[in-house]
């Protein structure tokens, strides 16, 4: 099989790995927030989830010889840390405008993730070091969490928005 170039591969995997220590701080912290609530069975699955999918992710680095980026790792944990700042018309406590924020936010991180797995599926064809089945796995299991933040999302929306 032919191998893969890493030029491009290796800055291409650092940024999703940076995104994925966001993505997994959000989701974590959406789980947290939602405890006692119609949310909470599938948010705090679905941190579970996300946390898995950067191991995997960090497993499909190390296969290609491509390191954690620690400054762009740093850079996005504390680019999600400043978007908690944000006090969503309500001074203390969690608001209901934080939740649909937030699972927006969580939903472009899953796209994005998705979109790795796509890649990587294209990949697989040319690198024995990726396992075609296995993506195929990632993508489904991103298309279900996808699913699901789109159901919470309209539900969650109707909690902020909707009188009565």
């Amino acid at each position: 099989m032919t191998a893969t170039t890493t030029d491009h591969l290796e800055t291409y995997l650092q940024d999703h790995r940076a995104g994925a220590e966001a993505g997994s701080a959000l989701a974590r912290r959406l789980a947290d927030e939602n405890v006692g609530t119609p949310h909470e069975d599938f948010l705090v699955s679905l941190a579970q989830e996300v946390e898995q999918d950067v191991d995997v992710l960090e497993g499909i680095m190390e296969r290609f010889g491509v390191s954690k980026s620690i400054l762009k790792t740093t850079g996005a944990k504390l680019g999600e840390r400043i978007g908690r700042l944000t006090p969503n018309d309500q001074l203390t406590g969690y608001s209901p405008l934080s939740r649909v924020l937030e699972i927006e936010g969580l939903r472009a991180g899953i796209q994005g993730k998705l979109g790795l797995w796509d890649s990587l599926a294209e990949l697989a064809a040319h690198d024995d070091r990726l396992d075609a089945d296995e993506v195929t796995g990632l993508q489904e299991k991103a298309e279900r969490q996808l699913e699901g933040l789109r159901k919470h999302e309209r539900i969650a929306a109707r909690e902020a928005f909707v009188d009565g």
